[in-house]
Parts: C-alpha cells; sequence; structure tokens
C-alpha cells in the first residue's frame, strides 16, 4: 500500500461534505445556484413575455457563449460563466455526478487547492477550442453566428483525466475481484460524453477533448514541479487578506519566526522520529487538505507510512 493510498483511507474519515474549503462542495454549489437562478430567471420571462423563444434570445446569450468573436467581444464574461451554465436537469445532474466521482478523488490527494484550477483551465480550453473548431472547420462556418456552448462538460473531463494521469491505480469496488480501475470509469465517461453530443457535435467534441488534454498538461506539469494553480491560490489568498488585517500580520510573524529560527541553510543536525499520536495524523491530514499531499516533509510522510503500518 502507498503512502498516497494510506492518506485516502484516513481520508474517507476526515474530510465531510460541509468540511470548510472543501473545493468540490464549492463548485457543485456553484453550478445549481446557476441553474437555479437560470430556471428561475426563465419562469419570470416567461410570465412576462409570452413569445416563444423570447428568452433563449434576449436572456440566455448572457450566459452561455457564443462561437463567433464579435459577439463574444461584446459579453467576453460567457467564457467563464458558460461552463457553470446547464439548461436541462438531465444534463446538470449526470455532470455533477461526474464531478463528484472524479473531483473527490483528486481532491483526497491534492487537497483543496488544486480542483478549482483544474476546472477553471479545462473550461477556458474548452472555449477557446469551440470557438476555434467554428472558424476552423468548413463545415461549421455557416452556423457560427447561431452557435453557442454551455455546460460543464469540458472542465469536468479536465478533473476526470487529471485525476487518471495523477492515480492511475486507484481502484473503484475493490470488493469485486481487486476492484475497477479508474481509466475504465473515465474512458466509460468519455463515452458517455460523445454520444450524448448531438447537433453541430464536431465543435462540443473538440472541446471537451481540449478539456481532457488541458488536465493531463496540468498533471504533467505538476510532476515536473510547475505547478498551475500556484497563482491563482496566490491569488485568491491576497484578495482575501486585502480585507482581513489579521492575517497578514500573522503572516508576516510567520516568515520572521522562520527567518531567525527556522534558517540552517544545508546543514542538517539531527533525524527524527516524532511520536504518532492522532492529533498528528489530523495535522498532517489537515495540511493535505490545505496544499496537497506532494508538499508533506518526509518525516510528515513518514509518519503517515508508520500510521499505516501500525493500523492507527
Amino acid at each position: 500500500m502507498s503512502e498516497s493510498e494510506r492518506y485516502l483511507g484516513y481520508q474517507k474519515r476526515k474530510i465531510s461534505l460541509g468540511a470548510d474549503g472543501n473545493a468540490l462542495m464549492i463548485l457543485i454549489s456553484i453550478n445549481a445556484v446557476f441553474f437555479i437562478a437560470v430556471w428561475f430567471l426563465q419562469i419570470i420571462y416567461y410570465i412576462i413575455q409570452s413569445p416563444s423563444g423570447s428568452f433563449e434570445g434576449n436572456v440566455l446569450p448572457w450566459f452561455i457563449m457564443p462561437a463567433k468573436l464579435s459577439a463574444l467581444a461584446q459579453k467576453p464574461w460567457t467564457v467563464f460563466t458558460y461552463m457553470f451554465v446547464h439548461i436541462r436537469v438531465l444534463t446538470v445532474i449526470t455532470n455533477m455526478l461526474w464531478l463528484w466521482a472524479f473531483g473527490s478523488i483528486l481532491q483526497s490527494i491534492t487537497g483543496n487547492r488544486k480542483l478549482i484550477p483544474v476546472y477553471i483551465y479545462g473550461g477556458i480550453a474548452g472555449a477557446v477550442a469551440f470557438v476555434a473548431a467554428n472558424y476552423l472547420l468548413p463545415q461549421l462556418q455557416p452556423t457560427i453566428n447561431s452557435s453557442f456552448i454551455h455546460g460543464a462538460n469540458a472542465a469536468t473531463m479536465a478533473i476526470a483525466v487529471a485525476t487518471t494521469a495523477l492515480a492511475p491505480d486507484y481502484r473503484f469496488f475493490k470488493m469485486l475481484n481487486g476492484g475497477i480501475p479508474i481509466w475504465v470509469l473515465t474512458l466509460l465517461y468519455v463515452i458517455i460524453d460523445f454520444a450524448g453530443v448531438s447537433g453541430a457535435s464536431a465543435a462540443y467534441n473538440i472541446s471537451h477533448l481540449a478539456g481532457a488534454f488541458t488536465g493531463f498538461m496540468f498533471v504533467f506539469s505538476l510532476r515536473r514541479g510547475r505547478d498551475w494553480s500556484l497563482w491563482m491560490n496566490n491569488f485568491y489568498g491576497w484578495f482575501i487578506n486585502l480585507f482581513n488585517p489579521d492575517k497578514k500580520k500573522a503572516a508576516t510573524q510567520i516568515r520572521i519566526k522562520e527567518k531567525v529560527f527556522y534558517k540552517t541553510g544545508n546543514q542538517k543536525p539531527f533525524t527524527k522520529n516524532s511520536n504518532i499520536t492522532q492529533q498528528r495524523i489530523d495535522e498532517i491530514l489537515d495540511k493535505i487538505n490545505q496544499k496537497g499531499y506532494h508538499l508533506l516533509s518526509e518525516e510528515e510522510k513518514n509518519i503517515l507510512k508508520r500510521a499505516g503500518e501500525a493500523d492507527l
């Protein structure tokens, strides 16, 4: 059993749906809010405006992303909003189920600071690919004025592929002859996603593939020490701290403390084996939730390993 698998075992009893900073629940909640808001606006608009198609022509384009660049220039925010907007009940339910299935694993391994950036990167890549496909493919050019994209498919595809690339040995339903590999579930998701696309399928399929490729590249870069989510999380932390002076003061004190007492250069005075307590394990799990497993120190990884061997 690897350290990451041990961590997943601890995490199952550690994280709850209402845990602070649960990025997965934040994404699902945003999608749910957008879905409810769009349907509420649709009901109100139908009460006020009776002509058929008025809502789709006048209101919905403010949330979904057009393929034509001139129209997109007038509503640039749709590059972000489209990935949270769903029109049909079945679509939002299936997308959220897939997001939960893969996102829960990715969040368990990397913590709360990778899931949202992967989702956003995948959605933006899907948007760029959708526009490019409509301009470059001759069969799509005649319908470019009426071509729009919405839904979390490209973003969810990025999370699915990123999770599979990061934990290829992960298995579902382990009681069934050793379990089902995660790549089987990913392949099933891709088949269902492509089978469910109709109409101008080429542009949507290319968009979803772009999201999948982005998820793979995110993990590829992460394994080589380049964290694409770092600037996004730093910006978020900086923005939040603008309204919380106490956090800025605490961060300054921590930096001074590290500089004065803990900077020892390349010296390695001794190696210690920390006592294993449930409190210490919980502290390590909290660190993984916030920063990811790959940022644990060797001492902390050793504690998890020893705890797993002792079945603490």
